[in-house]
């Protein structure tokens, strides 16, 4: 049996090292099979050899070839624009792992390979303003991860394929100025599409409604379309009247006559009919005057009911859920800091707030949190805390107190509290647009409205400079968050990001911080202790969910959002990790890496290497001071930035 075992492992070391030498030449291969087909491309297109003359085989084909990048020694990008390139594109098939290929404004011709399936990881597609002749191919369908796609300005004709409908990833899709016929298909699936264009070529038919919502500079230049945006096609006309015949007239219509009530009706000269006019309107007025006075007077009366009864209000919802009694028995104090709202004197004590009619907003790891509208119409958000430690009633007002003088734009203000032995509360200003966790990862399905670049910008400096102003304001304090993350950033009724829930987990007893779901920094799970520093990672968390429009997972005590970016921003992928909704914006690659590099000095693994949040504001504002244009030109895109490329 013995020397049956060694035969066996023998067999299977051999086997094992022949196929990783397999795996090493082939690997070798490959990249002397790229090697081989830009040479091949460039003896058919740089007809005068004066172009591609970096292109050699002394040469290192990742570091010295004009218009060629890389990723681990194979061709990942190829752009050559405006070169006076000739001849056809077969031999680039051969770039098994090509993401961007860009050979816009030559003068290529032949017609596009009819087998495709080599670029299936390919991503940019920009052959515009050649001269391509012969039919797009169905095999077009097997490019999936296909964004943006440009064949504009040649000579293909044929149909558009019905095959394109796969491309659910489609970004892009220019098509103009060539010599396409036939119908257009649906292309139902493309519901990301957002610049398209099929004008000036030979398309005839009725535009798919599917398609309808591009407008007509779309679709002009193709005198067989038509249907909205366009002219309503002929067939669908309706017929024209026939004529009348020698022997029958048509009556004329009658002058048109606006309706008028003949109370309202311009007085004759009659003295009677005017005072009759004016009975008429003065009963009228009566009427109505004695509706409404009724009318709100019942409003009032219910108003006066609701107000005067708690059975439904703030309070007694309270009541349900204590196990200390009700309120009734309780001290009926509210105090308030910094001046109330706003900076505005309080309006309400704490009789209003409990018999103000009352929704549950969520339960979080630090307490119920509830939407109240006052008898005023006035609302706020209060906060039921849970959990808190048995600090002295003189320990907790200090604290309160030091979070109530802060007053910053981007902080949700706090207004007032309320202190029992047994029971506290917080009232803050009620943020009527929600979350920037709603907001990112709501209704992700059909129909959702893309979150654009500027909103979201906009949003982290504003979070940056309210988490900056609690670190800076606190002083000697030295005040944390302690539990940052998407649901505790808020817009205001202008949009504007707002922190919440500032400094309380120095409020919560320890086993309520090992609750808390803000993004944790690796430090914490060793010392269970919040801080600054560890605000700064969680800080590089949420702007990753920004630019991912992924939300963190917790995975053995770690968010993997982090890890997950790092790996893809390793292999030099970085397109990969952004939101797709950002990739129809134009001239935004620069502040997205930008607003990535940020990130990722945030969750640096030692604390001492992270930024402070002074600098990550600066940093946030340098990156915004550029434009950002929220419109997409697939002509230009890529020309000036090839970052999206991987």
């Amino acid at each position: 049996m013995k020397p049956l075992v060694v035969v066996v492992v023998v067999v299977v070391v051999a086997l094992a090292a022949a196929v990783a030498v397999a795996l090493e030449v082939g690997g070798d291969l490959g990249a002397q099979q790229e090697v081989e087909a830009l040479l091949a491309f460039k003896q058919s297109a740089d007809w005068n050899g004066g172009r591609l003359r970096s292109w050699g085989r002394g040469s290192n084909l990742c570091t010295q070839w004009v218009g060629v990048s890389c990723v681990k020694g194979r061709v990942s990008k190829l752009v050559l624009e405006d070169y006076d390139l000739v001849g056809g594109i077969d031999s680039l098939l051969r770039l098994r792992s090509l993401r961007l290929l860009s050979l816009k404004n030559n003068a290529l011709n032949g017609s596009i390979p009819p087998d495709l399936t080599n670029w299936r990881n390919v991503k940019f597609v920009f052959l515009g303003g050649n001269h391509l002749s012969g039919s797009i191919p169905r095999s077009i369908s097997q490019l999936a991860h296909l964004w943006r796609l440009d064949l504009s300005n040649n000579r293909l004709s044929g149909p558009v394929p019905s095959s394109m409908d796969a491309l659910t990833n489609l970004l892009t899709l220019r098509l103009e100025g060539n010599e396409l016929s036939s119908a257009l298909p649906p292309l139902a699936h493309l519901t990301m599409l957002n610049d398209f264009n099929v004008s000036a070529n030979q398309l005839r038919g009725t535009i798919p409604k599917t398609l309808e919502r591009f407008n007509a500079s779309t679709f002009a230049g193709n005198a067989g379309l038509c249907g909205s945006p366009l002219p309503r096609c002929a067939s669908i006309l309706e017929p024209p009247s026939p004529a009348p015949s020698p022997d029958h007239t048509i009556d004329p219509p009658p002058p048109f006559r606006a309706y008028v009530p003949s109370s309202l009706a311009m007085p004759s000269h009659s003295n009677d009919t005017s005072m009759g006019d004016a009975v008429v309107l003065v009963l009228m007025t009566s009427m109505f005057l004695v509706y409404y006075w009724r009318r709100s007077g019942r409003r009032g009366r219910k108003f006066e009911d609701r107000s005067s009864s708690s059975a439904s209000g703030f309070g007694s919802q309270l009541d349900q859920q204590s196990k200390h009694g009700t309120y009734a028995s309780k001290p009926r104090t509210l105090v308030f800091v910094g001046g109330g709202g706003s900076g505005q004197a309080p309006s309400f004590d704490l009789e209003h707030l409990l018999r103000a009619s009352a929704e549950m907003l969520g339960k979080g790891s630090l307490g119920s949190a509830y939407k109240a509208m006052l008898v005023d119409g006035y609302v706020v958000a209060v906060k039921r805390l849970k959990d808190v430690t048995s600090t002295s009633r003189k320990d907790f007002e200090q604290h309160i107190e030091l979070i109530g003088r802060m007053r910053s734009p981007h902080l949700v203000q706090l207004q007032a509290y309320y202190y029992a032995k047994d029971e506290k509360l917080l009232v803050y200003d009620y943020m009527p647009n929600g979350s920037l966790h709603s907001l990112l990862h709501g209704n992700r399905g059909p129909g959702r409205v893309p979150v654009d670049w500027t909103t979201r910008i906009n949003i982290a400096l504003g979070a940056a400079r309210g988490l900056a102003y609690i670190h800076q304001e606190s002083g000697s304090h030295k005040i944390p968050h302690g539990n940052i993350k998407s649901s505790n950033v808020f817009l205001d009724r202008n949009g504007v990001a707002r922190i919440g829930d500032f400094g309380l987990a120095l409020l919560m007893n320890s086993a309520a911080c090992s609750r808390l779901v803000g993004y944790r920094a690796p430090e914490h799970w060793e010392t269970r202790r919040i801080s600054q520093k560890g605000d700064v990672y969680s800080f590089g968390v949420l702007l990753l969910e920004i630019l991912t429009g992924k939300a963190p997972v917790q995975r053995d005590g770690v968010h993997d959002l982090p890890r997950w970016v790092q790996s893809v921003v390793r292999e030099e992928w970085t397109a990969e990790v952004f939101d797709l909704e950002l990739m129809r914006y134009r001239d935004i690659e620069e502040e997205m890496v930008g607003l990535l590099q940020t990130a990722m000095a945030c969750v640096a693994h030692s604390p001492d290497a992270r930024p402070k949040m002074s600098q990550v504001v600066r940093m946030i504002e340098e990156i915004r001071g550029n434009a950002s244009p929220e419109s997409f030109d697939s002509q230009s895109q890529l020309s000036s930035s090839q970052s999206e490329g991987a």
